[in-house]
């Protein structure tokens, strides 16, 4: 006897549901951009998809200059986006605006509105990393929060394209 359409509607919503839900917990997830921290780069109200399953794959590690969504370390229940700038076992160091790696000055070509901030230099542990905003002179990152550097299983995965405004659609570098 064949199931009542009822119950395969039943069925279809809740088969939906669970491949939703596994598909956000593990593949891909949607994230809003509520500050100006990374202007130009992202807009405040700017939506991106985060590829959460990528840095789980064998040898691909997270490099410098990629745009990560993170848990924010004073407080995992908020999530951040920043641009990865120090990775683990480098010294990071700011003078007058600009960033050193290792005593050399790297190029930043995303920052358009820099500052004139200095930081002692600093050696990231293994297994952390330090992240920048674009827009640096509005931006809440590794050089003011409690716990300057963000730990791997903090991660959740890059930003990897931009959904909204439909004006600005497309891959993020």
């Amino acid at each position: 006897m064949p199931k009542p359409w009822w119950r395969e509607v039943i069925e279809t919503v809740v088969y939906a549901l669970a491949l939703a839900f596994l598909l956000r917990t593990f593949v891909i997830q949607a994230f809003w951009i509520p500050s100006g921290s990374m202007i130009p780069t992202l807009n405040v109200n700017d939506k991106v998809l985060v590829a959460k399953f990528w840095y789980k794959l064998p040898k691909i590690e997270p490099k410098r200059g990629q745009i990560i969504v993170f848990k924010f370390p004073d407080d995992p229940m908020r999530d951040f986006v920043k641009r990865l700038i120090g990775l683990p076992g480098e010294t990071v160091e700011m003078k007058d605006g600009r960033v050193f790696i290792n005593g050399r000055e790297i190029s930043e070509p995303y920052v358009q509105n820099g500052d004139n901030y200095t930081m002692s230099a600093i050696v990231v542990p293994k297994g952390e990393y330090f992240f920048l905003g674009d827009n640096r002179g509005n931006s809440q990152d590794s050089r003011f929060w409690s716990e300057p550097f963000v730990k791997t299983g903090f991660i959740r995965g890059p930003a990897v394209f931009r959904y909204w405004p439909p004006s600005r659609i497309g891959l993020l570098d």
